[in-house]
């Protein structure tokens, strides 16, 4: 099973600053051999870490300063808010990220849901059904842009007249003509739908393996009825568990996933304040727990 290393605060490492404490926490996991190094993708600290007063740096200029230290690791956001940018402009930012990264950009995508930030700072925040039709053309707008159609796109939220790129991503393999999109949630009736059309990997939230088997069920079913190959999408989860705290109950869950099919699981360090310094909690996750991850 393949690792990726989610950042989700921005605390200060002891005798460190921000920048040089997630740049070594970056460096760390790209050296452990992390398949994936993931931001969150916020205005404001979500409530359950502390909320607005805690820290939150901007994705994709924290992503792009990772771009510039790290070698190796695919670099994402988990996931960009489809509320949070014009479609158009997404395009472009995450095929400069893929310039710039030489190839390792994703795109991570999600319909947006933490209406106090966009309250608080101004942006609209349409209901969950419209949330949901803008995610699905904002990948319509980005499949069209990388595939070199520079002609107009009119949607029923979106009209751009020239869906220009240049330069075009490095990458062109994703199923959407570009850089691999990984559509994030479990809803079963628009989410899963839209990974199985638009999307190269899928991540998922669940306690145990037999909740991440029904969802993926769910998914086969979608990629029928679309004629998608299901083995064609990878298979993403988030752990729950603190890896370095319970080691053991984290590596049973973690079996659990695999026999279900995941092929990469996210970890992060524990949710509540007071945050740990990432760079001890990831040195000793790749130390300790790594090697036996990787053989599951």
């Amino acid at each position: 099973m393949d690792i990726g290393i989610h950042y989700s605060r921005f605390p200060v490492a002891p005798g460190s600053t921000r920048a040089a404490t997630l740049a070594e926490t970056a460096r760390i996991a790209d050296q452990g051999g992390a398949a994936l190094f993931t931001l969150m993708d916020h205005y404001f600290q979500m409530e359950p870490y502390g909320g607005p007063p805690e820290p939150m740096l901007e994705g994709y200029t924290g992503l792009g300063f990772l771009a510039g230290i790290t070698e190796s690791v695919r670099l994402s956001l988990l996931v960009t808010g489809v509320t949070y940018r014009h479609p158009g402009l997404l395009a472009k930012i995450v095929t400069t990220l893929d310039v710039l990264s030489e190839g390792r950009a994703q795109l991570g995508i999600g319909a947006a849901w933490y209406e106090r930030e966009h309250l608080g700072l101004g942006v609209p925040y349409p209901s969950t059904s419209e949330r949901f039709e803008r995610l699905e053309e904002t990948l319509q707008i980005c499949g069209q842009m990388w595939s070199g159609d520079d002609g107009a796109f009119e949607g029923d939220h979106f009209t751009l007249a020239e869906t220009v790129c240049v330069p075009p991503p490095l990458q062109t393999s994703g199923h959407l003509g570009g850089p691999p999109v990984m559509i994030g949630g479990n809803g079963e009736r628009k989410t899963l739908r839209m990974v199985a059309q638009y999307a190269d990997a899928t991540n998922l939230f669940g306690a145990d393996g037999a909740e991440i088997g029904h969802k993926l069920d769910v998914l086969r079913r979608h990629c029928d009825d679309v004629d998608r190959d299901y083995d064609s999408i990878r298979r993403t989860a988030m752990a729950r568990i603190d890896p370095v705290a319970d080691t053991d109950s984290f590596l049973a869950v973690m079996g659990e996933f695999a026999a279900q099919g995941i092929e990469l699981v996210t970890i992060q360090p524990p949710a509540h304040p007071p945050a740990p310094d990432p760079v001890a909690w990831v040195t000793e996750f790749f130390d300790t727990v790594a090697p036996a991850v990787r053989d599951l």
